[in-house]
């Protein structure tokens, strides 16, 4: 896809909404505009030269935009689109790039006007800092991106979904339903973040920089999380958390108890298929 034939809002200019301007930017849209509550986002953005205009209020983009990216924490994409249902181009493309999928897919699918698709999306891009200054045109190089949609979907409107995920660099795409995303999302991204903040807070020792190395830095870089962000993810995912929780306590004391009763075998067993199953992630 050399050129994208559409109008396009991006609703957020942080990390993940600057990301997209400038992926989207190269892929030279009809306009590509963005909306945010703070303006020296937008005029950073414009400096930029990664968005042809952008808005403090919405209203304006959004009557002329066929495509929505909303790039916000998951409450405000809720309350965005429902300020907003008077707003939006008919026939418009509304989709989200939020680490919960469930509680939003029903709320937002509760009043969402009848002549708009919401198509829910999370990319599996990102880094540990947030705003538009740590944005990157290649942050979705290779990446996974995960639609959740549902039989409101227009099939039509989730291929052009598709080959624009395609066309900023992600890898592979994944569609599941939206609660099956909440579920594998707690292990594989909202538990990470759990337990790298709760070894970083393990520290009882003085001057422990002046014995870290790779392993402790690997293990505990998304501990520097957004912390609002992910507060919001946590309780609104909070029971598949909480199993995923019990899945890596009942690991950790079964190490902990063949460590105590000295049982090599078991704990070689345990280690080497911890690393055939980290070897086989891409």
């Amino acid at each position: 896809m050399d050129e994208l034939d559409f109008n396009i809002t991006i609703v957020g200019l942080g990390l993940i909404g600057g990301s997209f301007a400038m992926a989207l930017n190269k892929l030279k849209p009809k306009n590509l505009w963005a909306v945010d509550i703070d303006e020296d986002a937008i005029k950073t953005a414009k400096s930029l030269g990664i968005i042809d205009e952008g808005y403090l209020q919405p209203e304006i983009p959004l009557k002329n935009s066929d495509i929505v990216i909303i790039c916000l924490y998951p409450e405000l994409t809720i309350k965005f689109i429902n300020d907003n249902m008077n707003n939006f181009k008919s026939g418009a493309i509304i989709t989200d790039t939020a680490g919960i999928k469930h509680k939003i897919l029903e709320k937002i699918n509760s009043f969402l006007r009848k002549d708009l698709d919401f198509i829910g999306a999370h990319p599996m891009a990102g880094r540990e800092s947030n705003g538009i200054g740590f944005a990157s045109k290649d942050i979705f190089n290779d990446a996974n991106y995960i639609i959740t949609p549902t039989d409101k979907n227009k099939k039509e409107n989730i291929e052009i979904l598709e080959k624009i995920i395609k066309s900023i660099g992600c890898k592979n795409i994944v569609k599941v339903s939206p609660k099956k995303h909440d579920e594998i999302i707690a292990f594989t991204s909202q538990l990470p973040h759990i337990i790298a903040s709760a070894l970083v807070n393990s520290d009882i020792e003085e001057n422990t920089n002046l014995f870290i190395g790779g392993s402790f830095k690997d293990a505990t870089r998304v501990a520097n999380m957004n912390t609002q962000l992910w507060l919001e993810v946590f309780i609104d995912n909070g029971k598949n958390i909480i199993e995923k929780i019990d899945i890596f306590e009942k690991n950790l004391s079964q190490i902990k108890n063949l460590i105590i009763n000295k049982d090599i075998d078991s704990l070689e067993s345990i280690f080497e298929k911890g690393k055939l199953k980290r070897g086989e992630i891409m």
